[in-house]
């Protein structure tokens, strides 16, 4: 197999060139960003918001379940 020499000089992506270090530096950030994604959804981190809807949604559900099945004495 033939390899023609290429217009473009690769040392340019070499690490220790600017373009080598910019395309480092962002495949850090995205790095990071994937591994804080990761934990942030094993951890399962609730907002208020969320945990105060759920909370009024089963008082609701517990009220109707009371009325329909209410306790005898």
């Amino acid at each position: 197999m033939i390899f023609c020499n290429s217009v473009v000089d690769l040392k340019i992506f070499s690490p220790t060139e600017p373009l080598g270090i910019l395309i480092l530096f962002i495949g850090l950030i995205f790095s990071g960003i994937i591994f804080y994604v990761i934990y942030a959804v094993s951890t399962n981190k609730e907002s208020l918001d969320d945990k105060k809807i759920r909370n009024q949604k089963e008082f609701k559900q517990q009220e109707r379940i009371d009325k329909l099945f209410p306790k005898k004495k």
